[in-house]
């Protein structure tokens, strides 16, 4: 069932007057043999309920029989904080009310610009019309507090591999430097080919496997709403829960300064917002305040833009046949040459890998098919808006474009930037600095 943008705000409106409450009852923490379990209990007004779950496999690395059953509960419940994001989108009802811990009003209010804005291609996308302060409110329904997590931690980093480019350069960067853990949410050919290139077994690598409730696969083909959500912080939250399980005084993300642009020119509209700097400061500000003041959150290559990525990640010959940075081919391990990022990653690597390598790599001339068009033309800013995908900026494409006609001047202007707003540690970016600008 395909709805139009206008009908998508009656649709709105008309659930959030069917539907009044989406409540989050429960985070079930399970620890058996060494594999840490938890499911997630929701339900829309009573009359859906929803089960999702994570499942993090035993390896040596861990020490959970160390923390507290309490403190693996609230790091859990974060988690479900964010889950519940694409249970309540169903039918966005107006109150979400939260049983396993009390939120200060603080507390209730940083959820809730995380909601807004995490949804904001949601709504865009949908064509809903509602301010932040109407498009929710957040109810507690327990007097039970959430305690400060003061947990040990030693001088290790986790990284996220995602298959992409992006998380290779980090891994490849860093994992001769310190002790590194790699991270891998629903492993799949490209996560676990990169991090084997790099040298490490499935052993080596901590993993969670995530499922999602079939009941709301079921809603959502039956006509209920739908669109993107904020995965990135899902995964700030899982690999907060790992650091701890790990002792990993560091996580070191793979998001680059290129992921603050909006997607909508002129709006805070950005299918990238929980990669983006405003994110990473929130999320840092809250774990902070309310959960540990020592563990450290931050990406790695916020620096960076795509361009400087796209150059070091061209002399990693080692991963260009196993990475991959293409959502509509990921189920089949593939690149599927027809979407944004398959054009994009393309583009933005012209400058630094032979187009005949590219055509190999990809399986075809992506800058020869003319079905790419309209692509390219989100692309390179002649079309209103952005794609919705994880792509760089206009000006690097522009920037790419002119390099394949012969004039690397922009290129060579781009690629001599740092990005000066960001949260590495001392120590990562003396090492970032170093390996950029050899």
């Amino acid at each position: 069932m395909t709805l139009k943008r206008s009908d998508n705000q009656q649709r709105f409106d008309d659930l959030r007057e069917e539907f009044k409450n989406f409540t989050f009852y429960q985070q079930e923490v399970t620890l058996q043999d060494g594999v840490l379990s938890m499911t997630f209990h929701f339900s829309l007004d009573e009359c859906y309920h929803f089960h999702p779950t994570l499942t993090i496999p035993a390896r040596p690395f861990y020490h959970w029989d160390s923390i507290p059953m309490e403190h693996l509960e609230v790091l859990a419940f974060q988690i479900g904080m964010v889950e519940l994001v694409s249970y309540w989108k169903i039918a966005c009802p107006k109150t979400v009310v939260v049983k396993p811990f009390d939120l200060k009003l603080c507390q209730k209010k940083w959820w809730r610009h995380l909601y807004y804005n995490g949804l904001g291609e949601f709504r865009y996308l949908n064509g809903i019309d509602c301010s932040e302060k109407d498009f929710l409110r957040i109810e507690s329904g327990t007097d039970r507090e959430m305690k400060s997590l003061n947990l040990p931690l030693d001088e290790r980093t986790m990284i996220p591999v995602g298959g992409g480019k992006d998380s290779v350069v980090t891994l490849e960067m860093l994992r001769d430097e310190m002790p590194v853990i790699p991270l891998i949410v629903n492993p799949r050919g490209a996560t676990v080919e990169c991090v084997k290139a790099a040298g490490y077994t499935m052993d080596d690598v901590a993993v969670v496997n995530r499922t999602l409730d079939p009941t709301m696969l079921q809603l959502n083909k039956e006509g209920y709403l739908n669109g993107h959500t904020p995965f990135s912080a899902l995964l700030a939250y899982v690999s907060l829960l790992l650091g701890f399980g790990t002792r990993s005084r560091y996580i070191a993300l793979s998001n680059e300064s290129s992921a603050n642009e909006s997607t909508v020119p002129g709006t805070n509209i950005n299918h990238q917002y929980s990669k983006s700097i405003e994110f990473e400061r929130d999320f840092r500000d809250y774990v902070a305040l309310h959960l540990n003041g020592e563990i450290q959150y931050f990406s790695f290559l916020r620096p960076l833009n795509e361009m400087q990525i796209a150059s070091f990640f061209s002399r990693c010959t080692a991963y260009h046949e196993v990475f991959r940075s293409c959502n509509a081919g990921s189920k089949t391990d593939s690149w599927c040459g027809k979407c944004p990022k398959c054009l994009f990653t393309w583009i933005i690597l012209s400058p630094f890998i032979p187009r005949e390598r590219l055509t190999e790599i990809f399986g075809k001339d992506l800058m020869a098919d003319p079905e790419l068009k309209p692509i390219f033309e989100e692309l390179n800013g002649t079309s209103a808006v952005k794609p919705f995908e994880c792509v760089g900026t206009v000006e690097e494409v522009r920037a790419c474009v002119e390099a394949m006609e012969g004039d690397r001047t922009k290129v060579e202007m781009i690629l001599r930037r740092f990005n000066h707003e960001h949260f590495l540690p001392p120590q990562f970016e003396k090492l970032l600095k170093d390996r950029i600008y050899v």
